[in-house]
């Protein structure tokens, strides 16, 4: 019994890897996060102008100086990490 058990389940992994299967997972996965990563990124926009439309009310823009003047603080190293931020996002 735990032979069949054995092959059975082996060839359903063959099956998983080998086939298509796999790769429609993937892609699902892939078009979860590319949806959830647009999604991040309205309410990010949302949440900007609302701090300039009234007086900052989640703190997004107190925020974004303090990581834009960190970035002026740390040199090198932070502007090479503010291009790769800025690399991967103009990727899409």
């Amino acid at each position: 019994m735990t032979d069949n058990y054995f092959e059975i389940r082996n060839k359903r992994i063959r099956e998983i890897v080998e086939g298509n299967k796999m790769n429609k997972y993937i892609k699902y996965i892939n078009e979860w996060l590319v949806t959830f990563t647009e999604l991040l990124t309205n309410v990010l926009t949302f949440a900007i102008i609302c701090g300039l439309l009234f007086s900052d009310p989640f703190g997004v823009i107190n925020t974004i100086s303090n990581l834009i003047s960190g970035v002026g603080e740390q040199g090198l190293a932070g502007f090479i990490s503010l291009a790769i931020i800025v690399l991967v996002y103009r990727r899409k």
